[in-house]
């Protein structure tokens, strides 16, 4: 018998505990490659910003627009290499309450500054010369079965026409794809001049604007010119770096990453606890076998090694099965079903890594004990023991 056929049998000699063991383990796993995923594509915002990308707001609060005409001023700013806007529509397709990200840009210097949006050259010229077109983002392609050439009536909760209908009509004339899987294609956008035109009211305001530097170094002296230049005026600004402004948005939602480490930390600091015990337990329960096993001339060495073995196979054991059912849920049911909403939504491989390298620490820390346990086993007193 092989020392890893002796470890499987020692962790296997009570098969129920073990078993409950297991789930313990494969529940706290499974936990975090979920909410490891989620947490990651959620803030993937803030991972794709581009470094030379700024984002100009109303002082008062990102949701209040900005005259039309501070973009031009905004171009003239030393520095800067592009700058666009764009407008929140408020849209939603047939549900009022499943909201579709709709928004009314300027074409060529939107697509200039978001240069990771990608989609075919004449798909490209097409949305640059049709005024309803509607640029419509992949991901909702897929969902809705849309196609070039629909007619896609899109519904807005905030924005009017001048007939006093909120329904929009658009033509898709070309679907934008992100050059990598972070990049979100799960929203829709048209023409501002379109937009303004056809307003009840309101017309000739910018949601907020999207400025390229021409080098990140100039980010901070470009933010204090713009928001200098609009100082004491009726739509003060705040400019920061589109990291910046992702973070800042993420927070109105709440600490997300707060709440899910301490979801996480709760769950490994039961499962610390649960194994721990329990191993220091089944080591005390064997303590005349392992007496028995140092008559017969296993060294103290090869001993530890076994019980930290045990407790290894068992952060693994459970680790890699709960990993795995993460990894199906994920990639295979919850991520293609929120598509629309967190597209690119897995579990990636330096998720993985570091789930194995929490089973390895897990491992260690609930078997050191009781392997030094049952490497100091004194014979004489083990087997003296009724």
């Amino acid at each position: 018998m092989n020392d890893f056929t002796l470890v499987l049998k020692n962790l296997f000699r009570k098969k129920l505990r073990a078993i409950l063991l297991l789930f313990s383990i494969l529940s706290a796993f499974l936990i975090f490659g979920a909410l490891g995923s989620f947490y990651k594509v959620f803030t993937a915002g803030v991972e794709v910003a581009a470094a030379d990308r700024l984002i100009t707001v109303n002082k008062i609060n990102f949701t209040v627009s900005l005259p039309l005409a501070y973009v031009n001023r905004v171009r003239s700013i030393e520095g800067v290499r592009n700058a666009s806007h764009a407008s929140w529509f408020g849209g939603y397709y047939q549900d009022p309450r499943k909201q579709v990200q709709t928004f009314a840009i300027e074409a060529d210097t939107y697509l200039a500054a978001y240069s990771e949006l990608v989609m075919p050259d004449e798909q490209r010229k097409a949305f640059m010369e049709t005024r309803d077109c509607l640029l419509t983002g992949i991901d909702l392609v897929d969902q809705y079965g849309w196609k070039l050439g629909d007619s896609v009536p899109i519904n807005s909760n905030i924005w009017q026409k001048k007939d006093g209908s909120s329904v929009w009509e658009f033509t898709i004339c070309a679907i934008f794809d992100g050059d990598k899987e972070t990049v979100p294609a799960n929203y829709l956008m048209f023409h501002y001049d379109y937009f303004n035109e056809n307003l009840a009211f309101a017309r000739d305001k910018a949601g907020w604007i999207i400025l390229n530097s021409e080098d990140p170094a100039m980010n901070d002296d470009i933010s204090k010119q713009i928001d200098t230049l609009f100082a004491n005026s009726q739509a003060e600004t705040k400019t920061s770096t589109e990291s910046a402004f992702n973070k800042a948005f993420l927070q109105q939602m709440g600490n997300i990453g707060l709440i899910l480490s301490s979801v996480i930390g709760a769950a490994f600091a039961t499962i610390l606890m649960i194994v721990g015990t329990t191993m220091v337990m089944a080591v005390s329960e064997r303590t005349k076998e392992i007496a028995v096993m140092k008559t017969l001339g296993f060294r103290t060495g090869r001993i530890f090694r076994l019980v930290l073995s045990e407790s290894l196979l068992l952060a693994l054991l459970g680790g890699l099965i709960g990993l795995g059912i993460a990894w199906a849920l994920v990639d295979l049911a919850i991520g293609p079903a929120l598509s629309g909403f967190l597209p690119g939504m897995r579990l990636t491989a330096d998720i993985a890594l570091l789930a194995i390298v929490l089973m390895l620490a897990l491992g260690l820390i609930t078997g050191i004990l009781p392997a030094l346990k049952a490497m100091n086993v004194a014979i004489v007193d083990a087997l003296g023991k009724n």
